[in-house]
């Protein structure tokens, strides 16, 4: 561990660089309060290709432009993520699925018995997120994707980036539900 004299040596750089940064940022900051004043005219953003619009990106931009190309070649792309990666665990379980072996203790059997359960319940969930996600690409070529099929409003762009695969909107699902809570068997 270096002595305290010679880490105070080392942090004399960083102070002095500090300093210098600091004395630009203050006149910055007196010329932006300025500017603050003055309302700046806005630019239009630069189109931006999908492989380079990240989430951050897609939540800032104004709702004009909701379902632009951009906006879809990104949900595109990523739903296209997600469909690889459902293939490789669906390709892993089916491998788990055919492995055959001789258990000599009975509660190892069941232990076997209980994951190829957990397994072919995976399966099932997987190939249904699969249909769901291949109903979303068709939805994005058919240029519908992104707007609630009951109401045609739009599903809006936080509840897609946690569901890629939404057909209807929050308050839809709301209902829907809610209806379900009702009449599901208790």
């Amino acid at each position: 561990m270096p002595s305290r004299a010679t880490r105070k040596e080392a942090d004399i750089p960083d102070a002095e660089a500090k300093a210098k940064k600091k004395a630009p940022a203050a006149k910055a900051g007196a010329a932006a309060s300025k500017a603050a004043a003055k309302p700046a005219p806005k630019a239009k953003a630069a189109p931006v290709s999908a492989g380079e619009l990240t989430e951050a990106m897609v939540r800032a931009m104004p709702e004009d432009d909701y379902m632009n190309d951009a906006q879809t070649a990104f949900f595109r792309a990523r739903l296209l993520e997600m469909r690889q990666e459902v293939l490789s665990r669906e390709v892993d379980a089916k491998e788990r699925l055919h492995q055959r072996e001789v258990f000599a203790d009975p509660a190892d059997r069941a232990t076997a018995e209980e994951e190829h359960w957990l397994d072919l319940r995976l399966r099932e969930r997987e190939s249904l997120l699969l249909r769901k996600i291949d109903e979303a690409l068709k939805r994005i070529a058919d240029r519908e994707y992104g707007y609630c099929e009951k109401t045609g409003d739009p599903i809006g762009i936080p509840r897609l980036l946690a569901r890629p695969t939404a057909t209807v909107c929050v308050d839809i699902k709301g209902q829907d539900e809610r209806v379900e809570a009702q009449y599901r068997d208790r």
